[in-house]
């Protein structure tokens, strides 16, 4: 009888456990990202993938303790690849809208506060928009920078060129293809500074901007999501985060990488302090 019992109890544990769901730990996650956005995600001089995406990335991982394959895919591929179930996740400085959200995107808290700006050729006249009329921009298609343009666009009588990625956007306006091209404005600086581009940000044409998120494009992979959230807050409260967006565009860039976000936990601190 005692042996029959015994049976029945270990024939009940491996019918539970082969009814467990896999535990986070052992699944390998999927993550694509961009190829060329420096300095959020760029091959350096040694052949490495760096960036601020890849090292927030990783320091979420460690700190939440999964694992992950990052996919360095380009951008359309990688919104394609997360789409069609081929990546579970997305990071590659994809800013945080209503319009994404309502198509299907789901956001992790932003990461990064970004602002999009008009760059020309540093010999160029051209000093605002009203010098557009009658001319051709650049934009990188789906990006915040293609969507500021086309809503600059009929107000100042400029037409668009998409491209597919922005150092060839880059090239199209110094080589005098397109006046003028529209991006991300940390992403525009350090590439202007980094690679010795013939460019310049026009003063004063940057939007109000929007933060960066991680995303996914399925509810089965909430979980990396959460972990995300989980993993962002407890880096921002180590230092860690501060530490990589120093890394990669010097100390005075972390108030702004920040964003509203920092500024309102600063009040509700000071307010607490009181």
């Amino acid at each position: 009888m005692k042996k029959k019992v015994v049976s029945l109890l270990m024939a009940g544990v491996m019918i539970l456990g082969m009814a467990m769901p896999v535990a986070a730990a052992d699944k390998k996650w999927t993550i694509a990202t961009d190829t060329v956005f420096k300095p959020f995600e760029y091959t350096d001089e040694n052949g490495d993938f760096v960036g601020i995406d890849v090292d927030i990335l990783a320091a979420i991982a460690e700190n939440q303790g999964f694992e992950y394959d990052l996919k360095s895919l380009g951008w359309d591929a990688s919104i394609a690849a997360c789409q069609s179930g081929q990546a579970d996740g997305m990071i590659a400085g994809a800013s945080i809208t209503d319009e994404r959200k309502e198509s299907g995107w789901m956001f992790s808290e932003g990461y990064y506060n970004a602002t999009q700006s008009m760059t020309v050729k540093d010999d160029s006249d051209i000093t605002g928009f009203e010098d557009l009329d009658g001319k051709n921009v650049g934009v990188k298609t789906g990006t915040q920078g293609a969507s500021y343009a086309e809503s600059l666009a009929d107000e100042y009588g400029f037409t668009i060129t998409y491209f597919e990625d922005s150092p060839t956007m880059y090239q199209a306006v110094m080589g005098g293809q397109v006046a003028a091209c529209f991006e991300d404005t940390p992403i525009m600086a350090a590439s202007i500074k980094d690679g010795g581009l013939a460019l310049k940000i026009v003063e004063g044409s940057e939007n109000e901007g929007a933060p960066y998120g991680f995303a996914i494009f399925n509810e089965e992979s909430q979980e990396l999501l959460d972990m995300f959230n989980a993993g962002l807050k407890e880096i921002k409260e180590n230092g860690t985060y501060d530490e990589i967006i120093a890394k990669y565009l010097g100390e005075d860039a972390v108030a702004s990488a920040k964003g509203a976000e920092a500024e309102e936990t600063e009040a509700e601190t000071e307010e607490a302090a009181e």
